[in-house]
């Protein structure tokens, strides 16, 4: 066959789209150049400094309250065993937080985390991990975590990180304009990795000094000995350089180290501030040692529990569900009101088939805390492999509330194929398909033999024109990751006579990626325009 000269309306066609390519342009521009209109001067709340502003006071909050949730959601949910230990240190936040000259609605939660780690989001939202509860010593060392964390929200680094990539950010902003329809998925998985990003960011040199300087007056002024900024920073520093061990070291590189580098610098920093803050009068401040080891008695206590629960998990990574199962019965004997330890019981008995056993664990586990997604996940796979729709959905659709996932979506879409509702399994599908990893190519493989039989249109092209004998041609394009079969192609067209006529014609199979070029038949005469629309097509398994 001949190389297909391109018809008129390829000609306007092409003519659109450049049309279109300069609009989308200099659309790109005029949203960079309304965010730099919409930027503010304001005056930094902590350093006084006069500074840009792209996001808000107001939008800072509502980041913060709609990330806080599914940030604490991603990182292991709340602590609920001992609820006094949220309410000590929340109350240590709050004496911190009444230093900071930005009046944000700052709150603070323990998080059910073995990493050593601490974050903040815009707004003043404060999460404090269990792990690294363990490691501090007294009531003043908790005040300056606290007191440092503070100083990033109220000092706008979070929201000053979010503004170095907004410019960037409108360009996609300018595609979405005009747009009808924005996938479900593509909302809601921009939104978690928000929060994931804000709380994994690593803040730069000056912003980690200008915490540590304005935290440490906080502490002072808070009535705390300052002097724990520097014993703090010094902890860090010796455990930065492996004197936890190979285990603990980890733990600690992957916690808060990554986003708040320690450095003698800053031990030395930390020193200066204090003479300084000695000399000013800030003299003879709390350490609240004893009051500090009595709130943490009790994590202090389960330790060895976590660590069993840790050995779980690895067990269970390398496929050893009899060791794994040997852990977690430990880790619930010692400490039976921890959740995780059932939920992590009821994950083994999934991973072994027995779904029953596993429910009763997720149940066991949602009743001690009913506000995490993993639980809730957990119940609702092992309800769909039981054949339980309803409750499926129901767990599943919780899960997501909590924290919008790619297993959630996809566990959904298969529940929704199983009952015949292709439309609802589509959405499904199309929201994890956007994971870049297996589940998501599971969701798009899925999506593929839910939606091409139905909507061939979308995944295989078509286009007509005139080859060089001058005959019309017809070509049809596999643009699908899989080989189709019985692809069936509509021409209509307009004769010599100005009458409208059409033709099908089948293709047996045509593979990924590749093209079938194809003559009108002879007894469609003389051709003045046609136009073509792949109408059926059968996705291979």
């Amino acid at each position: 066959m001949g190389v297909i000269v391109e018809s008129p309306e390829f000609w306007k066609l092409r003519e659109i789209v450049n049309k279109n390519r300069y609009i989308r342009n200099c659309c790109h521009f005029a949203v960079m150049i309304f965010v730099v209109a919409l930027a503010a001067c304001t005056v930094n709340p902590v350093t006084g400094q006069s500074e840009i502003e792209l996001v808000s006071t107001a939008q800072q909050i509502q980041i913060g309250q709609q990330q806080y949730v599914p940030a604490q959601q991603m990182q292991g949910g709340q602590y609920k065993v001992d609820p006094a230990l949220s309410e000590y240190v929340a109350g240590v936040g709050a004496r911190l937080a009444a230093q900071s000259p930005a009046k944000l609605p700052y709150e603070f939660v323990v998080l059910n985390n073995s990493v050593p780690n601490a974050w903040a989001l815009p707004g003043g939202k404060i999460a404090i991990n269990r792990g690294l509860l363990v490691e501090l010593r007294n009531e003043a060392e908790l005040a300056a975590v606290l007191g440092h964390e503070i100083v990033h929200a109220a000092a706008r680094h979070g929201a000053k990180s979010m503004e170095r990539g907004l410019l960037l950010q409108s360009a996609v902003m300018a595609t979405q304009i005009g747009s009808d329809r924005v996938p479900l998925g593509d909302t809601l998985v921009r939104s978690v990795q928000t929060g994931a990003s804000l709380i994994n960011q690593k803040y730069g040199r000056d912003a980690e000094r200008e915490s540590d300087f304005y935290g440490t007056r906080y502490l002072a002024q808070a009535g705390y000995d300052p002097y724990a900024a520097v014993t703090l920073q010094e902890t860090f520093v010796r455990l930065s350089q492996g004197g936890g061990g190979a285990a603990q070291q980890r733990s600690w590189m992957d916690g808060l180290f990554a986003s708040h580098p320690p450095s003698e610098e800053r031990v030395t920093n930390n020193r200066g501030l204090v003479e300084q803050l000695r000399e000013e009068g800030y003299r003879d401040g709390e350490y609240g040692a004893d009051r500090y080891q009595a709130a943490i008695r009790t994590i202090k206590t389960d330790a060895p529990a976590y660590a069993q629960l840790d050995l779980a998990r690895q067990a269970v990574f390398e496929g050893d569900y009899a060791e794994a199962v040997g852990h977690v019965e430990q880790a619930i004997a010692a400490q039976n009101e921890e959740a995780q330890f059932h939920a992590m019981r009821g994950e083994i008995r999934a991973r072994q088939g027995r779904y029953q056993d596993a429910i009763t664990n997720f149940d066991r586990a949602l009743a001690r805390d009913s506000e995490f997604f993993s639980f809730y996940l957990g119940r609702g796979m092992a309800n769909a492999r039981l054949d339980r729709p309803e409750e499926a959905q129901q767990d599943l659709n919780r899960s997501l509330q909590l924290l919008p996932t790619t297993i959630a979506y996809l566990e959904l879409g298969k529940v929704a194929e199983s009952q015949g509702n292709l439309e609802a399994a589509t959405r499904y599908y199309e929201a994890a398909g956007q994971s870049p990893g297996e589940i998501g190519q599971e969701a798009r493989s899925s999506l593929l033999r839910v939606d091409l039989p139905n909507r061939p249109e979308r995944y295989l092209s078509s286009q007509t024109g005139v080859g060089e004998d001058g005959r019309w041609l017809l070509r049809v394009m596999n643009n699908s990751p899989v080989a189709v079969t019985s692809v069936r192609v509509r021409v209509d067209y307009i004769d010599a006579g100005g009458s409208t006529r059409r033709f099908e014609r089948t293709i047996d199979k045509l593979e990924p990626g590749k093209y079938r070029q194809l003559q009108f038949p002879r007894e469609a005469g003389s051709v003045q325009r046609a136009r073509a629309e792949v109408i059926a097509a059968t996705p291979t398994r």
